[in-house]
């Protein structure tokens, strides 16, 4: 299991930063410090928020050993290009080969589309160092963390959103979001489960995290969860689902929505937190 005393989550970018000094912006990137390894999730929307934020946190990302890209949104990868400079070495980016497929949106008001892919050609990242290993499979970097790999849709009530598309052959095809990953660390409190965008469903996660894991229990869900455009069915059978799993914390932030927020605040109470720009979580809190 992780040492507690060696484990530490800094969320560096997010919609919002309620420090002075911080900018905030749609998107999302976490520094992981486990065992020995720096873990970034993610890197933001651009390239000015990540390196930015880390300096007014006195983070240095030169010691950043891995980078794990949760899914190919810009907003998940739009800060690469800055994090790879600064870290200003070869490193290892973990993620599922479909995340440089052609991502779209659709706006299902006026019937267009616009690109919301990676915003860098894959030659550029791996002339600043980026060394890629590109795997639908779960991914061990040490005995307690993995990155879970391709997420499997097990409920009945969590659904890729209607509005994300991929551009194939001149179509546009709805996008499954294969690529939509998480990270797991087993700890001696039970999983600390970090969620990208959850695109593909807390719940369906959460179950993936336990089976792989071989865990039970579940001590903490940090991240994106996606819950901005659920109904209220699906809202209240993903709070019945986390209520029933036993999470102990919950920290939302990114695609959960303000109001989502607020809602899962009134049901958690003390175990929820908002999970801005500059939160740094220590366990156990």
């Amino acid at each position: 299991m992780i040492d507690m005393e060696k484990l530490r989550l800094t969320t560096l970018v997010e919609n919002t930063a309620p420090r002075r000094g911080l900018l905030a912006e749609m998107g999302l990137c976490i520094l992981i410090e486990a065992d020995g390894l720096n873990i970034l999730m993610d890197s933001g929307a651009s390239t000015k928020t990540v390196t930015h934020n880390a300096e007014i946190l006195g983070i240095n990302l030169a010691k950043v050993d891995i980078i794990v890209l949760s899914h190919g949104h810009y907003d998940h990868t739009g800060g690469l290009p800055a994090v790879l400079s600064a870290i200003n070495k070869e490193v290892e980016i973990i993620a599922h080969p479909a995340v440089w497929g052609l991502k779209y949106g659709k706006n299902h008001n006026t019937e267009g589309y616009h690109y919301s892919g990676i915003p860098y050609r894959r030659e550029e990242l791996e002339r600043l160092g980026a060394r890629f290993t590109l795997t639908p499979d779960p991914t061990w970097l040490n005995e307690d963390i993995v990155v879970s790999g391709e997420e499997p849709m097990t409920t009945d009530f969590e659904a890729v959103d209607d509005v994300l598309y991929l551009k194939e052959g001149g179509q546009f095809i709805p996008d499954p979001m294969d690529d939509d990953q998480s990270l797991y660390l087993k700890t001696e409190l039970g999983l600390v489960i970090i969620l990208g965008c959850a695109h593909r469903g807390t719940v369906n996660i959460i179950r993936h995290a336990q089976q792989l894991t071989c865990t039970e229990q579940v001590y903490m869900v940090v991240g994106g969860t996606h819950l901005i455009g659920a109904s209220q069915e699906q809202f209240n059978r993903t709070v019945a689902a986390l209520h029933e799993v036993g999470v102990l914390k919950l920290g939302a932030c990114h695609c959960t929505g303000m109001k989502k927020s607020a809602m899962l605040a009134e049901e958690f109470g003390d175990n929820f937190f908002f999970n801005n720009a500059g939160t740094v979580i220590e366990l156990p809190m």
